[in-house]
This record gives C-alpha cells, structure tokens and sequence, in this order.
C-alpha cells in the first residue's frame, strides 16, 4: 500500500494512503473522540465531535471520513476544535434527558464519558426539547427516544449489519427521531429482538427490558423453589462488568455469584446445550436416511427463528423443532427433576441467564410450555446478572470458584462451544459422527466450521457419507445464504444460523462495550477463545458421552426423540406477518 507523509499536531507520520485522518492518529497515538463513528457500519461524519483542523481548509473536518492526502496538517486539539467539540457536546445536551443516576446506561454511556472527558460543567444552551417517546411494550427491547442523540449506530446496524432495517431517520429537522416506521412500536414491526441495536446505541436510548425485580421476588419467596441456568457465552462476558480484561472465562466465579444470590439451585444450559445435540443430531440423522426434509436448520437462536417467521416462513419446514437450551432445560426441571426432587413443578420458578435479549420473548412464547407450565419462567441478561451481583453487595472478584449442582450440573466440551458462530454445528458433528460409524473417533475439533467469516462452508466426511455444511452470523448473512439456496446454487444437509454477528458471544445482553474498544479489536473472537479453551480443557468433549445425559434418557426419556422426547423437547413454528398494524 503506497503511503503519504501528513502531521499531526507538528509530529511527521507516515501512513498508508487509504487510511482516514481518524484511522491515521488512532495508529500513532492520537486519540479523537467519537460518537458515530462504528468502523465499517456507521461512518457518516454525523456528530461532529472528531472534528480535527487541516491547515488551508476553512473550517473543522469530520476525521472519521476524510481520507489522509501527502503534505496534509492537521491538529487534532487546537483551540478552536476544543471549543467546537464542547459547543456540539452542549447543544446534545440541551437536548438529552439528563437523569444520568436514573439511566441503565449510567457508568456505560459514551455521552457522558465525553463529556466527561471534554470537561463539561455546565450546559449554555437550553431552550425547546424534543418530545421524547418511551416504548416499552416489547419483553425484549426499551425504546426512549429522549435519550437518543442521532448518531444512527442502530439505524445502520439494524439496516447494514442484520439486513432488516426497521430503525431509521423519521421527521424532518429540529423533529427528526430515530424510530421504527410510522413511529411504530417495536412489536408492530418485523423486529426480530437480536439486540444488536442496544450495544451499538451509545446512550441509554435502546437498553433491554430489566427483569431484575422479578427474580429478586421469587428469591425472597419461601414457597418457591428458584433454580437459575447460565448459557456458555455468559461465563466469558461476565468478568467484563467487575474488571476483567475482555476475553476472560470466570466460570466458577459465576456460579458462586449465583449461590451468593441466594437461588436454590444452581445449574447450567451447557447440560440443556448437551441434551439438544442428542436431539438434534437424531434429528438430522433420521432425515438424512430417511430422505426427509434437507437441508436442516439450527434452530437454537430465538433471533434467527424470530427472523425466519417473518422474512423467510418457506424454511420454516427445514427448521429444527428442536427447542433451544434453555427451553429443554426449563423443560427438563419441571418434569424430570420435579420427579427426583419431589416437587411440585408449580412451585418451581426457572431463570435463565442468558447473552440474548430475545430470549425474553422466546420464554413467553405459547408454545415453549407443557402441561400449562412455562417452560422458563424469567429471563435475564448478563448485564443484568452483574446489575444484581452489584447491587446485593457480593464482592466478585473475591469470590473462590464453586461448581454446578449435580442431576443437571454435568457437561461437555461440545456444550461449551454453543456460545460461539459455528459452535453448535462442531458439537452436533462430534455426536453424529460416532452414532453412524459406531466408532469411538478420536478427532473432536472441527476447525472448518471455526472462525468469524460470515459465511461458511464445509464438506465433513463421515465415514461413506458426506455432510455438506454451512453456517451463517447475523441475519444479513442469513438472507444470503437462503437467497443461494432458493435459486439453487447451492445444496446442504445441515445448516447453522445465529441471529447475532459472532454467535451469542456477541449477544444483545452481554456487557456493553465502547465503539472505541469495538474499533480496534474483534469482542466476538475474544470472547470465543473463552469457550474453545474451557472446551478444550474438559474431561468429555462429546455430548452423548455426558454421564448425566445417559442417565436422563436411561431413567426418563427413553431415547432421543422419543414421545416423551417430541412432547418435553420438541416444538413448531409458523409464518408471521411482518407488521401487526
């Protein structure tokens, strides 16, 4: 890449030509604050706070979109762009819903680092607000628009990243809002609940539905007996809300948090992440011999199914009705566990915590209950789970590891993986592979299936029978990779799809992160390598050979999708309107 010599604030650099003035002082050490600003999402110069002076140009530059030219001198923290970023921070101010000790997003929100950083005391401008408007009708999504600065972070992601675009600009001037069409409520529109606009927004103008109170209820009701869940992407995430560096596993530190927390029980979705293997690589066993419908589709993301009911219902044949792992596992409390436990399962209250905020819509749907029974009864994020943590006065990272609880608690490497794109496929593999060769294979890793690529495929040989595969993050992804399937250029058996880019890593409840740190490092790939260590690490690595999977079936189910199995395990799903109005 040929290269340009500019100066930044009097220092003489040399960069490649194709970098942006933003990009340049970023490489050598200059920091210019952003709001907008998402690297290949979201750069539109639209705030106005990475204003930098050139030297011959009349006024301040957006660095975020000017490219680097030879010769050019930019100063990125002159008088003149310092009394310019203070001016814009005010006037979005003057504009804001200031109740920052009130707000979700306090101590997370990058409007208020800025300001904070730009060393704002006071706000000049006050005059007419917006009115703003609070919709909280959907169980996943809060949307207040009075703290929404215009940066079209979610608008962009929701268009660009996912490919579904409900968000944008409505209104015109000192009236423009970001919203759904119409100004619509969330739920009137084809939102599929991925949550991806919450950890774009800046502010606390998109954040999830806070479910805290209600689990805080059940706990401190002696008649209810609580059992709490933990997906495998919670426990790489957690840490990052007590101090950790990105990328740390605190498995044991979250268990013990829990216990502290006072549930009763104390499990994981890893077992329920196991026993949806046993059931969904039966499943994919019996339509390859038994020619039925192909290819067939993961259905462990409530985002993806959310997706496919609306954008793509044709599909809705080849999707799994394998319920996700948190819902069998909900399932398998309320029945098996109720049974060895001797207790009412109507006195059972399941949470998930979960790295996914459509998972409280998914909880609530008509069809994930047995016997008038939900199977999960609250859902809560990782953000959440450290919201409680914190404000129950248990001291995290002080904490000494403590494992599950035993009948649910046992599971395999192949569980943990789930967390990550392409997780479930290398896990469904593991156990397909040895249930048709009837051998024992010493080779576990699937490192085709493995990595950030946003689509990908593989041929997996499986003694005489080969696999095609493919998998696909985020829903962009998806509609692609559906498009080349309806027009008949490309043919697979087994198909994985998660509704978030990076798999639940990158879930719509993890941990909020500034578009600063998302910038410059991969969070999903970092995230990851939580999971393929821990993987890596365990005794078992395959589900079928989960001591406590054998004995559910062995005392319980009887076989994987057995009547028993279809009745607790299994469920449907049909096509839904895009819009309710």
């Amino acid at each position: 890449m040929k290269k340009v010599e500019i100066s930044i604030n009097g220092k003489k650099i040399e960069v490649p030509s194709n970098y942006t003035i933003l990009e340049a002082a970023k490489a050598n050490g200059f920091k210019i604050p952003t709001l907008c600003y998402l690297k290949d999402i979201n750069e539109i110069g639209a705030c106005r706070m990475c204003v930098v002076e050139i030297e011959g140009a009349r006024s301040l530059q957006a660095s975020c979109v000017l490219p680097v030219r030879d010769g050019m001198k930019i100063k990125t923290n002159s008088k003149r762009v310092r009394e310019s970023r203070k001016t814009t921070m005010e006037l979005l101010l003057a504009n804001h819903n200031r109740e920052c000790l009130m707000c979700n997003k306090n101590g997370y929100c990058e409007l208020q680092k800025i300001s904070e950083e730009l060393g704002i005391q006071e706000v000049r401008f006050e005059g007419a607000k917006r009115e703003g408007v609070y919709d909280d009708i959907s169980p996943s999504i809060v949307r207040d628009s009075s703290k929404c600065i215009l940066c079209g972070r979610c608008v962009n992601v929701c268009k660009n990243v996912q490919g579904i675009g409900i968000l944008d600009f409505v209104n015109r001037g000192f009236e423009t809002v970001v919203a759904p069409a119409f100004e619509f409520s969330l739920t009137d529109v084809p939102c599929i609940s991925c949550g991806q606009c919450i950890i774009a927004c800046p502010t606390g103008a998109l954040t999830e539905k806070d479910n805290t109170d209600l689990v805080f209820e059940a706990i401190e009701d002696d008649d209810i007996h609580v059992v709490v869940q933990t997906a495998p992407a919670v426990r790489a995430a957690l840490g990052e809300l007590f101090g950790y560096e990105i990328g740390t596993g605190v498995t044991g530190k979250m268990v013990a948090s829990l216990r502290a927390l006072g549930f009763d029980k104390v499990f994981d979705t890893n077992f329920g992440a196991d026993l949806t293997i046993m059931e969904e690589g039966t499943e994919l066993i019996g339509r390859i011999k038994n020619g039925g419908k192909l290819p067939l589709i993961t259905s462990c993301s409530p985002g993806w199914v959310n997706y496919c009911e609306r954008f793509y219902p044709e599909f809705l044949e080849n999707t799994s009705s394998c319920k996700s792992p948190h819902q069998m596992f909900g399932a398998i409390v309320k029945s098996y566990y109720a049974e060895k436990t001797n207790i009412d399962p109507r006195k059972i209250v399941v949470v998930s915590v979960m790295p996914c905020v459509a998972k409280k819509g998914e909880s609530l749907r008509e069809e994930m209950q047995n016997n008038g029974l939900r199977d999960v009864d609250i859902v809560i994020t990782t953000r959440e789970l450290g919201k409680m943590i914190k404000s129950s006065g248990i001291d995290f990272n002080s904490l000494q590891d403590e494992e599950a609880d035993k009948i649910l608690g046992d599971y395999t490497g192949a569980s943990v993986i789930f967390g990550a794109t392409g997780g479930v496929m290398e896990a469904a593999l593991r156990t397909v592979a040895e249930v048709l060769t009837g051998q024992d294979l010493p080779e576990v890793e699937y490192n085709s299936v493995r990595g950030m690529k946003g689509i990908k495929e593989a041929d997996i040989q499986i003694g005489d029978l080969t696999v095609r595969a493919a998998i696909a993050h985020g829903t962009e992804n998806a509609s692609i990779l559906l498009e080349r399937i309806k027009s008949g250029e490309k043919n697979y058996d087994f198909i994985e799809i998660m509704g978030c880019p990076g798999g639940c890593v990158n879930g719509g409840g993890q941990p909020f992160v500034t578009a600063e740190i998302r910038n410059s490092i991969d969070i999903a790939v970092e995230r990851a390598k939580v999971l393929y260590s821990e993987d890596k690490g365990l005794p078992l690595r395959k589900s079928h050979k989960n001591p406590e999977i054998v004995e559910l079936y062995k005392d319980f189910l009887g076989e994987p999708n057995s009547h028993l199995a279809h009745e607790l395990l299994h469920t449907h799903y049909s096509k839904k309107e895009k819009y309710s109005k």
